[in-house]
């Protein structure tokens, strides 16, 4: 007789779920922590409009981008957007990742997901990397926030023009771009 293990249906809920979290699927619910360990449902935070972006401390690329992610924080919040920015490495401890928030004058606030759950629903591989969600929970972009580190050479707005399509209600001219940067640290696993 084969008997699953108590922690069989964690693993199994969670590829289950990594199905939904696609271009073109429904998100459905996770869990996120503040910087202080206290959970944070994902719906609690999410709006008609919702951008999901992975983020580092120690990533130069993703640091490169904490000017533009600020000036795309200011300017789609004030259109209603919501933002759940998700520091993605393992290896970078919540007090650094307030610090590093801190120290580079952050406008939003970032969140922490143990165990790389919310990248790996996300399938996120590089910080940065951004996700558009509309009012039917469905990813509309998944990519780049621009398509240049440095801002002179910017050509493709990938970000800003998915966010400008969801809110117009119109379709996302590049739904999927190639997202650049650091690899996510991930937790190591034993086998």
């Amino acid at each position: 007789m084969n008997r699953l293990l108590p922690g069989c249906f964690l693993v199994l809920g969670a590829l289950a779920s990594a199905q939904e979290f696609r271009l073109g699927s429904k998100v459905s619910d996770f869990e996120l922590a503040d910087l202080k360990g206290a959970p944070v449902r994902y719906f609690a935070l999410k709006g008609d409009t919702t951008v999901v972006v992975f983020v580092a401390t120690k990533c130069p690329i993703s640091n490169g981008y904490n000017e533009r992610m600020n000036a795309v924080y200011k300017d789609y919040t004030a259109k209603g957007v919501h933002f759940v920015f998700v520091n993605a490495n393992n290896n970078e401890a919540p007090a650094e990742v307030e610090e590093h928030d801190k120290a580079h004058a952050l406008a939003f606030p970032v969140y922490e997901h143990r165990n790389n759950v919310v990248a790996d629903l996300f399938r996120a591989q590089v910080t940065p990397e951004a996700l558009v969600i509309d009012k039917t929970a469905t990813v509309r972009y998944h990519g780049y926030v621009d398509d240049s580190l440095n801002e002179a050479r910017v050509h493709n707005q990938g970000l800003r023009m998915a966010l400008d399509a969801v809110l117009a209600g119109n379709a996302v001219s590049h739904p999927e771009t190639k997202a650049f940067g650091c690899t996510v640290k991930r937790r190591r696993t034993t086998s």
